[in-house]
């Protein structure tokens, strides 16, 4: 374990939903003090913010209602490292038609789309939820330099568990993209100080934690 004195704080927002301790682990194991918390306090003067999240968008916005948070996230985002993931990320969008049409955070403008019966190459219908190691590719191939992907090849493989994905209005904020059978999809996006990935990367071995340690470089 590394030490964690003097290290940036990290605040893991806590709604409920998702794997929240392999979060911190992920944290931790790269030197991050990492808090599991709802609290608006804690969360507003950490040096950044992490909304994980595996679930329902519908519960997970009612959940960050009721937590009086929403403002509290929106705030953050304008000017300190904010990373989502997962559901996370779905949750940075306007909109999901999750059960219904759900209203986002709408950090990042955009909505999220269900996987509607994607196809291999031999026009057999895939299994929905996506779940398993799959390909982050660059576009055009566009460096990852100055980004939390900064150190992975292309083409790297992660490790990704989702029915939904987004499609931000501004093209120019994806950052990768993969695909599931005939269907590409943004697989992170970078919008000023926002990252956000559909993949986990608390999940997807050293290449994973290479962006915790990227985050940490980041609120030295």
């Amino acid at each position: 374990m590394v030490e964690l004195i003097n290290s940036p704080r990290v605040a893991i927002v806590d709604h409920g939903l998702g794997n929240l301790f392999s979060v911190k682990h992920a944290c931790n194991k790269v030197g991050i003090d990492a808090e599991i918390t709802n609290s608006k306090k804690e969360i507003s003067h950490s040096d950044a913010v992490i909304l994980p999240g595996v679930g329902a968008f519908g519960d997970a916005m009612r959940t960050l209602r009721r937590l009086d948070l929403i403002e509290t996230l929106l705030e953050f985002a304008l000017s300190k490292p904010f990373m989502g993931i997962c559901l996370g990320m779905q949750l940075l969008m306007s909109e999901s038609p999750e059960f219904g049409c759900q209203e986002g955070l709408g950090i990042i403008k955009g909505k999220t789309i269900r996987f509607d019966n994607p196809t291999d190459d031999n026009g057999k219908i895939l299994k929905v939820p996506h779940v398993g190691w799959n390909r982050v590719c660059q576009i055009h191939d566009q460096e990852w330099e100055d980004t939390l992907l900064k150190g992975l090849d292309n083409n790297e493989f992660m490790y990704f568990v989702h029915s939904f994905y987004i499609k931000p209005d501004d093209s120019d904020v994806v950052l990768s993209v993969s695909r599931y059978g005939n269907v590409e999809f943004c697989s992170s996006l970078r919008s000023k100080n926002i990252f956000a990935c559909q993949f986990h990367p608390e999940r997807s071995g050293e290449k994973g934690l290479l962006i915790y340690r990227n985050l940490l470089t980041l609120v030295k």
